[in-house]
């Protein structure tokens, strides 16, 4: 899609398909308000302030369009950006058995203590790094870690972004 293609769509339309990016009502809801766009870096920079400009409850739904790292069963199952989730998180295609059990371990903990799944930009990343930024992380504070996780869910709306106008 182009992105004059994307300043044509219906509201609905235009929702649904940046909605892909990012699963966050708030965010979809204002970037298509913000229409028209000169550029895809046009729309990112909107995007960057009305992301900043969401609440925590707005980042925790966005967290809730991903899968687990590691979890490729529930990309089939869940995810309308199955493809393009599972491209991320390719990394994780080659760790042995017990990187990816410390990893579904690891995240299980992490669910447990903020509230959320982890969320990481996984794209060029092994699973081994994945599992060492998810260690690193988990002794953050809660306000800490949301702060982080919505820097990271901003890096994978960018992606996204390019992928869906590229």
């Amino acid at each position: 899609m182009t992105i004059k293609e994307f300043n044509q769509l219906s509201t609905e339309d235009a929702k649904a398909e940046i909605f892909k990016c990012c699963g966050c009502t708030y965010w979809a809801t204002k970037l298509v308000d913000n229409r028209p766009f000169a550029s895809s870096d046009d729309l990112k920079v909107t995007s960057d302030t009305v992301w900043i400009s969401a609440e925590e409850k707005d980042w925790k739904e966005a967290f809730t369009h991903h899968p687990k790292i590691g979890d490729v069963k529930s990309l089939e199952k869940k995810f309308a950006t199955k493809e393009w989730a599972s491209a991320e998180q390719s990394g994780v295609g080659g760790a042995s058995v017990d990187v990816l059990n410390e990893l579904a371990a690891g995240n299980s903990e992490y669910e447990k203590k903020f509230g959320y799944i982890f969320i990481v930009c996984a794209t060029g990343k092994s699973a081994q790094e994945m599992l060492e930024l998810l260690k690193k992380r988990l002794p953050n504070s809660p306000e800490a870690e949301l702060k982080i996780a919505a820097r990271e869910q901003n890096k994978i709306t960018h992606l996204r972004i390019d992928k869906l106008f590229s």
